[in-house]
């Protein structure tokens, strides 16, 4: 092996990123971890649900299996799945070696139930702070590893190479120093692009940038439609959106419009632990029947001491509002919350491109369907960073499955002007907006003339100029809004109000990839 290969740089240092450093320093290599925020800053410390594993007694990989298969509503690669919910338990024991402190009940991982899973199979660690304690284990031990971290380094472009990787350029936080690496392996933890979104979960450097990057350089992408909504953030003007888990759902609370009346018995047969696309629907519908800007979320049936000790993390952050969810309603409306689609890879993490691999949000395995299982997110992953860790020692030809369907959408030079703030805050305002929870062709039609003309004015002139942040943000947009509206039906988290069914012509994975323009002088001829 060169010593090329024996450097991969992982970009992102969420639970994916983080565990494939970890394995792959273990199997002898020497990683790289750049990200371009602090090494703790990412979705994984967000995550409040927890992660979803098999090791109850009752419970099985089949069972797993059929749930994860179930909630992705015809679209879930059966390949995949298997291979999350078999390695399953085996990656939970990785994480307790790493000294992940899982709750336990009387010596033994307790485990909750969350919505769509047919068994109680959901891990927790200090309550509803799983992601936070998953990722500080995982830090300390790069830490101790002596792994090399740069941070406030950001990715601006992948440059295809030959057989060792591609060629990264990177930058600090403010876009200046920019600093090209040797061609290698590269491994994108970028994780997703709620922060897209005027409401989300997401942290602000959830921008999608690692899907923009790898489809200007010409990696397949796969299922952009697919972008998850979490139904119950809190909800007070001013006020940030804090995640409201569906463990609370999980425990009993039940959701209220506000006439206190319950509403989910009759949208599902699950009520409050039907599919999150569902609930979510359900409660956009309810806000806007009744023009009310929230439901409510009535834990009060609910001991205090169990509220108290099982979600310590929101009692919290109630308490700073005033509220007390053991005697409080706890207003709450959906957010972006997870991007579902990204990077094609196959099942060991191989993009399109020759030495490019990725892992976590930022890729699309096909495991999560049309509509992702809760705790399958975090347990992602880590099941395909091993297979990564382990590709990166012994690496082999591979590459995605050609998808069902395929866009190409030509990236043409734009006019280089200088990017303003203001211009993120209208991606994140069109993408509420018009390629929400609920989608029409006007939306989207609309939504991709409004990025087109911002992609016109930000997109660098000259070839060799690196596109900024809003160039980036502009192009992960369009990219979505694209997907959306080419997929002409309603299935799992894509859902179009002028196709509101699905159809069996589109059970496949949608594609996009880039087209590059004419040569100069084609061009010319093409317009004589």
């Amino acid at each position: 092996m060169s010593e090329a290969r024996r450097r991969p740089l992982i970009i992102g240092s969420g639970i994916a990123g983080l565990y494939v450093a970890l394995r792959s320093h273990e199997l002898g290599l020497r990683p790289t971890i750049v990200t371009k925020s602090k090494i703790e800053e990412s979705n994984t410390r967000y995550a409040q649900g927890g992660i979803a594993a098999a090791i109850g007694p009752d419970d099985s990989p089949r069972r797993h299996f059929e749930d994860t298969v179930k909630a992705g509503d015809g679209l879930v690669d059966r390949a995949a799945a298997r291979i999350l919910t078999t390695e399953a338990p085996a990656r939970i024991a990785d994480l307790v070696r790493y000294g992940v402190p899982f709750d336990t009940v009387e010596g033994k991982i307790a485990l909750g139930r969350e919505a769509a899973h047919s068994r109680s199979r959901t891990l927790h660690a200090g309550g509803d702070a799983t992601g936070l304690s998953i990722e500080e284990a995982l830090k300390r031990r790069v830490i101790a590893a002596g792994i090399e971290t740069r941070e406030r380094r950001a990715l601006r472009e992948l440059r295809p190479g030959g057989r060792e990787g591609p060629t990264a350029v990177l930058s600090d936080a403010g876009g200046q120093a920019v600093e090209v690496l040797t061609p290698g392996p590269v491994i994108l933890a970028t994780g997703g692009a709620g922060s897209l979104f005027r409401q989300s979960s997401n942290p602000s450097i959830a921008t999608g940038e690692g899907v923009a990057i790898a489809f200007r350089a010409g990696a397949l992408l796969a299922d952009m439609e697919f972008v998850q909504f979490h139904p119950t953030a809190f909800y007070r003007e001013g006020a940030p959106r804090f995640l409201i888990t569906e463990a609370l759902r999980g425990e009993g609370a039940v959701l209220r419009n506000e006439a206190g009346e319950r509403f989910m018995p009759a949208v599902h047969r699950d009520a409050e632990l039907a599919p999150r696309d569902v609930v979510t629907r359900a409660i956009d519908r309810e806000i806007q029947r009744s023009e009310h800007p929230c439901v409510y979320l009535d834990a009060t049936a609910l001991p205090r001491d169990l509220l108290f000790a099982r979600f310590p993390s929101i009692c919290h952050f109630l308490a700073a509002y005033g509220l007390d969810p053991s005697r409080d309603r706890i207003p709450v409306a959906p957010v972006a919350h997870y991007m579902i689609g990204g990077i094609a890879t196959d099942l060991d993490g191989r993009a399109s491109l020759p030495g490019l691999y990725a892992c976590g949000e930022v890729a699309a395995t096909g495991v999560h369907g049309a509509n992702r299982l809760a705790g399958n997110s975090l347990l992602e992953g880590l099941v395909f960073g091993e297979r990564v860790a382990r590709q990166l020692l012994h690496p082999a030809p591979g590459g995605p499955k050609p998808p069902g369907r395929l866009v190409e959408i030509p990236l043409e030079p734009g006019e280089g002007q200088p990017e303003e703030p203001e211009e993120f805050e209208l991606v994140r305002s069109t993408l509420w907006d018009d390629v929400g929870i609920v989608r029409s062709a006007q939306g989207l039609s609309s939504a991709l003339e409004s990025f087109a003309a911002l992609t016109r004015s930000v997109e660098p002139a000259r070839s060799g100029a690196l596109p900024g942040p809003v160039a980036n943000a502009a192009l992960t947009a369009s990219l979505i809004a694209r997907a959306a509206l080419t997929r002409t039906e309603s299935r799992g988290a894509h859902y179009r109000i002028d196709w509101p069914k699905s159809k069996a012509a589109w059970q496949l994975h949608l594609g996009l990839r880039a087209r590059a323009p004419p040569p100069r002088a084609a061009r010319r001829a093409e317009n004589r």
